[in-house]
């Protein structure tokens, strides 16, 4: 585990606020989601932003 850089968190807290019904549990329904959502060309960096918003989910901590 480390620190997420700050522009992960950035993205997936917007991406949250922008289509909270497009996001869930599962890592796999976010990933897709993201990838539809946004124009980032590298796959690391959405599986990055998928991860953040998965555990974001999980852990009750988006609003």
């Amino acid at each position: 585990m480390g620190i997420k850089p700050s522009y992960i968190k950035s993205i997936g807290r917007e991406l949250l606020i922008r289509h909270p019904e497009r996001f869930g549990r599962e890592f796999s329904q976010n990933k897709q989601a993201v990838a539809e959502g946004t124009v980032i060309d590298s796959k690391g960096v959405r599986n990055r932003i998928a991860g953040f918003i998965t555990r974001q989910i999980n852990t009750g901590k988006h609003s």
